[in-house]
């Protein structure tokens, strides 16, 4: 656990606070060990393939495209050649089934 993503999720109001409390937890349950740091004023996790950042209405779950399926990456949102992501308003949205097979589907490769 990186203390400065400790810090960040301290700075967040809610539902991103919980939202992000939740993402970070299905994110170390899923890939134990996984290096988690900040990176691009984000928390970032196995080096950059995922990332979470609150923003005003919502939080964004980022992950690499380079290992995805091409029809995995057409159901995440964004325009990025490199990362996209998943939009989550409120804990209802959080699809942690869903979740937890991009999760290791990035980490496979």
């Amino acid at each position: 656990m990186s203390i400065g993503v400790d810090a960040y999720l301290e700075q967040q109001k809610s539902p991103q606070k919980e939202i992000c409390q939740k993402l970070r937890r299905i994110i170390l349950k899923t890939i134990p060990g996984v290096s988690e740091e900040m990176k691009w004023g984000v928390p970032t996790y196995a080096g950059g393939k995922y990332y979470f950042v609150a923003l005003k209405n919502q939080v964004n779950l980022g992950l690499s495209l380079k290992e995805l399926p091409k029809e995995e990456q057409k159901v995440l949102q964004g325009s990025g050649k490199t990362m996209k992501h998943i939009t989550i308003r409120s804990l209802d949205e959080i699809d942690e089934e869903r979740i937890v097979e991009f999760l290791k589907l990035v980490r496979a490769k």
